[in-house]
């Protein structure tokens, strides 16, 4: 099988739960981008939330915000902007029953002020600290009292809902999942933690980001290579010719993957590329 292009998941793939790249992570870039292998980017986070260290990389294309947004870095391949009436419906629910919610545009993100300190980084920094069966109930427990606390300003009102709105994310437990479905059947409800949900249009995905890349680029889903650790790779690692999960990921993560490597802590990226001898 011949792989054109490769693409990885940020956090608990492509960094360690510190943030960084390992050298052997980095080692393995240089040695794909030195044959002509496109080197991208599928993750829940958005233009906004990529740092300096992931830049430094010099990735190719970037699917961000599960696949709502995608650029090289030369121009925007694919966004794909909530309806306006459908994030006025989102906020007023949030506002109406005291939600913690943030709003994505691509320059920005916006909302709980609680949620902007740390997003989703919060809920995996503490869960480190936490003895594994604790961590559900003590999180399921922070999460309502969380929500049950109102913010100053109205989401309604945010300055931010007058850009195109490209990705939220609500703390919700994952027993809510149905009934968000059922207020919203227009979106899709994708997770990389149990605590907070990302809420997306419901035809997109990382695949269908990377597709687009596809097609931009000239490569199919077949001859790609995707790296993951979570529920939101899930669509991702099944569509492309070699799913990887990582060592670190969830157990049905595992399950569904061509090959599951070492961990993100132990040169997982650089090991599966040596395993199948792409590098």
């Amino acid at each position: 099988m011949k792989i054109n292009a490769v693409f990885f998941d940020i956090d608990g793939t492509l960094v360690t739960h510190q943030a960084k790249a390992l050298d052997s992570t980095k080692e393995s870039i240089t040695q794909l981008k030195s044959q002509g292998i496109i080197c991208g980017l599928a993750t829940g986070r958005g233009p906004v939330r990529l740092d300096q260290q992931i830049d430094k990389l010099a990735l190719d294309v970037f699917v961000t915000y599960n696949g709502q947004y995608v650029y090289t870095r030369d121009q925007v391949l694919y966004a794909n902007a909530f309806p306006t009436e459908l994030v006025a419906k989102i906020a007023a629910y949030c506002d109406q029953n005291k939600r913690q919610i943030l709003f994505g545009s691509h320059d920005e993100l916006a909302g709980s002020s609680i949620m902007s300190i740390g997003q989703k980084a919060w809920a995996k920094r503490l869960q480190r600290f936490l003895p594994k069966a604790r961590n559900s109930l003590f999180f399921k427990q922070v999460a309502q009292k969380i929500s049950r606390t109102g913010n100053k300003q109205r989401y309604q009102d945010l300055p931010i809902l007058k850009k195109p709105i490209y990705q939220c994310v609500l703390i919700s437990p994952e027993s809510e999942q149905p009934m968000l479905e059922k207020l919203f059947p227009e979106c899709k409800f994708t997770r990389s933690n149990p605590y907070t949900v990302d809420i997306i249009m419901k035809q997109n995905s990382k695949s269908v980001g990377i597709q687009i890349v596809g097609n931009h680029l000239g490569f199919t889903l077949d001859q790609c290579m995707a790296f993951g650790d979570s529920w939101n790779d899930t669509e991702m690692l099944q569509s492309v010719g070699l799913g990887v999960a990582m060592g670190n990921a969830n157990e049905d993560i595992k399950l569904l993957a061509d090959y599951v490597t070492t961990s993100n802590t132990e040169d997982g990226i650089y090991n599966a590329l040596r395993h199948y001898k792409i590098i």
